[in-house]
């Protein structure tokens, strides 16, 4: 039977709400002007209002705020745990495990030896501590293990927020610290789980740890199999019509309590199965990069605080006084700094990093956080730790995470890696810009036609190979057509293959309804044009109701194979819009990946043959000046970010589509790329006059970048 809170209870509920909100983000909001993380003042938030500062100032209104009822507690507790379980799933939104995989023997080293070495530290401490520290049914050994996995592992969300604050992230050494948090992150869920089934037995037994390790390991691997498939098949499910934030929340939420339900009745925490859940949402290619924005903002805003200040209410810094628990405390810190930084500096060094990397790797992977927290709570929700064992672990996030962002603003101040690494940082900026050209999944539309196989092969020159792709082979009557060689064209990437039958518009129907789901391109080859229409009554459905970029390749006229493994020259016309911004990434992209020469286009309109001597003259220096013009700056600009240097050819017409086929024959150029935005003119798409004779008159592959309407 439900028990409700009575009036008193629920003033009390509510105010305790606003003030932990208020306090914590208030101290995060001081820690983020001085460049630290947001959580160490929202654990300096707890601290103030419990008993430490609020109970000593101020007892009858600490009491009235924090009164001795357990059904007051539990509701803040609650909400605090869903704080923690969905921080988790942020957590695991951020955890690749293809590029844990991907670092392989550096993210390996670093990981294992900063795992290692403070494990021992904390093992050593956790057996050395005082009897005070202990609880009072727990077993030393299960105690140790505790100290040690608090003292270890390294808090993913922390050093995610320390190195992107930093502007850190992409750094070598970031991508290092990321993997290492993440697998610190994983093996330190698997420890909590171990140890708190150890904690519950009472004793470190063989069949304890068999019993939790085999059912965890089920329980990930049927996570990660039958509970990834049917994540997906709800994301796609709720997608269908295009973007649902509604629906794929209603997906997060239930994985996560799904996924935490399970662990519980498993006698592992439900946070770690919230982790889990995050990992597995995160690994859909059919989740929305939103969603994850829309939980951050819910989390980072409620309910993290509320857990991170209830974690710091816990803490008492008046039992320090006491049997020389400072003096433990001040020892607790500096192996936790010391083992850590050891650890991951050496693991640095034997991956052949430099010094100064490896200074970097041991500052970074300091940082803790919500994972000893929780490490923290369990363990004296569990009795392991007793309430001065628990304020001391809660003093090591605060005390590490200064460390680990003071020491890596020294560390990296002046330094900006190798020239290797400021070309790659410089190219994943410059992309991160892009309009059109990202790391979103390809689409590709086949028939297994010549024109099909061109369009592969601009779309795989022009994407980063980090971009997966889909072939979606069209039938519209007969056998499916042979795609292997369009795959082959594609082979440097993840590919999966769909199929699809039916008339035009059937198969157009299917199309879009695969792009929405999380397609940042949809490609598609062209050859002769139908009667009446732009090119085919599918392109042009596809034209009319694409909600993403569409590419029209037309492979150029009078081949009797695919494109060349080269172009010699791309023209791409500039017109200042965000039309012609699009046609210049996939120009330049394709340019960067073949040395082929870029070459910049401005047609401007010709001056009425009647302007007097004076004007023309004018008009000449004009012309001579063009290159500096505001159109063409920007686009030479973004050509030097991807180290091309243009070439920009002037001319004014009244024709534009007339004029770009000449320049185009006059250059010899053999592609030729443009930009357009689709309009609805009586129901049939509209491209604009000068991109629709260029497609009609020129002999070059032309490429049409159409922005959806």
């Amino acid at each position: 039977m439900l028990t409700p809170l009575d009036e008193h209870e629920l003033l009390v509920f509510w105010t305790q709400l606003l003030v932990l909100v208020a306090t914590a983000r208030s101290c995060g909001y001081l820690m983020r002007r001085i460049n630290l993380p947001s959580v160490i003042g929202e654990l300096a938030a707890g601290v103030i209002l419990g008993p430490s500062i609020f109970g000593r100032v101020w007892p009858s209104g600490f009491h009235w705020f924090l009164p001795d009822l357990e059904i007051s507690s539990g509701a803040l507790f609650a909400v605090s745990w869903l704080g923690v379980a969905l921080l988790l799933v942020t957590a695991g939104f951020e955890t690749d495990l293809e590029l844990i995989s991907k670092l392989g023997r550096a993210a390996a080293l670093v990981t294992g030896f900063s795992l290692v070495v403070p494990l021992i530290g904390g093992l050593v401490v956790g057996f050395s501590l005082p009897e005070s520290f202990v609880g009072a049914e727990a077993d030393r050994t299960v105690f140790a293990l505790f100290v040690a996995a608090a003292l270890s592992v390294s808090a993913l969300a922390v050093i995610a927020k320390i190195l992107s604050e930093l502007g850190l992230m992409r750094r070598d050494f970031g991508q290092i610290t990321v993997a290492a948090g993440m697998a610190n992150d994983v093996v330190g869920w698997l420890m909590l789980a171990v140890f708190s089934g150890f904690a519950v037995e009472g004793e470190v037994s063989i069949s304890g740890i068999a019993q939790t390790v085999g059912g965890l390991a089920v329980f990930v691997f049927l996570a990660m199999t039958f509970g990834q498939r049917v994540v997906d098949r709800s994301l796609r499910f709720v997608r269908r019509d295009g973007a649902n934030i509604g629906g794929a929340m209603t997906v997060v939420v239930f994985t996560m309590l799904v996924f935490g339900v399970a662990t519980q009745a498993l006698g592992i925490e439900a946070v770690l199965g919230a982790f889990v859940a995050g990992v597995v949402l995160h690994r859909s290619r059919f989740q929305q990069s939103d969603v994850l924005h829309y939980i951050e903002a819910l989390t980072t805003s409620f309910l993290a605080p509320v857990f991170f200040a209830t974690a710091g209410l816990r803490v008492d810094l008046g039992l320090l006084g006491s049997n020389g628990a400072v003096g433990w405390a001040v020892l607790v810190v500096a192996v936790a700094i010391g083992a850590k930084f050891a650890g991951a500096f050496l693991g640095g060094r034997l991956a052949g990093q430099s010094v100064r990397a490896s200074i970097a790797l041991g500052a970074g992977l300091n940082a803790r956080g919500a994972l000893e927290i929780v490490i923290a709570s369990v363990g004296l929700t569990l009795g392991v730790f007793s309430e001065t064992a628990y304020t001391v672990i809660v003093i090591v996030p605060l005390a590490t995470s200064l460390f680990a962002a003071g020491s890596l603003m020294l560390v990296v101040r002046g330094w900006r890696g190798s020239a290797d690494e400021r070309s790659r940082l410089d190219r994943e900026e410059a992309l991160s810009r892009n309009l059109v050209v990202k790391s979103s999944r390809i689409l590709l539309a086949s028939q297994g036609s010549p024109a099909s196989i061109a369009a592969a092969q601009i779309a795989h020159f022009a994407w980063p190979s980090e971009a997966a792709a889909t072939i979606m082979t069209v039938r519209p009557d007969g056998e499916f057509p042979d795609v292997s060689v369009i795959e082959s064209v594609l082979d440097e990437r993840s590919v999966e293959h769909r199929r699809v039958k039916g008339g035009p518009s059937e198969v157009a129907g299917q199309i879009l309804s695969e792009s929405v789901l999380g397609y940042g391109v949809l490609v598609v080859g062209v050859a002769a044009r139908h009667e009446g229409q732009l090119y085919s009554p599918m392109v042009d459905q596809l034209l009319l109701n694409t909600s993403v970029p569409l590419l029209i390749v037309r492979r150029a006229r009078g081949l009797d194979r695919p494109l060349p493994a080269a172009f010699s020259r791309v023209l791409v016309p500039v017109a200042g819009t965000a039309s012609s911004r699009s046609a210049q990434e996939v120009a330049f992209s394709i340019s960067a990946e073949l040395g082929t020469e870029a070459i910049l286009t401005h047609i401007a309109r010709a001056e009425a043959p009647h302007l007097p001597r004076l004007l023309t003259r004018q008009r000449a220096r004009v012309e001579a000046a063009a290159d500096l013009s505001p159109l063409i700056t920007p686009a030479k600009t973004l050509a030097a970010e991807m180290g091309i240097e243009p070439r920009v050819v002037v001319r004014r017409s009244d024709s534009v589509g007339e004029t770009l086929v000449e320049v185009a024959n006059a250059e010899k150029a053999d592609l030729v790329v443009l930009g357009s935005r689709v309009r609805n003119v009586d129901g049939r798409p509209f491209i604009g006059r000068a991109a629709e004779t260029v497609l009609e008159n020129c002999d070059a592959t032309v490429v049409l970048v159409a922005r959806p309407r």
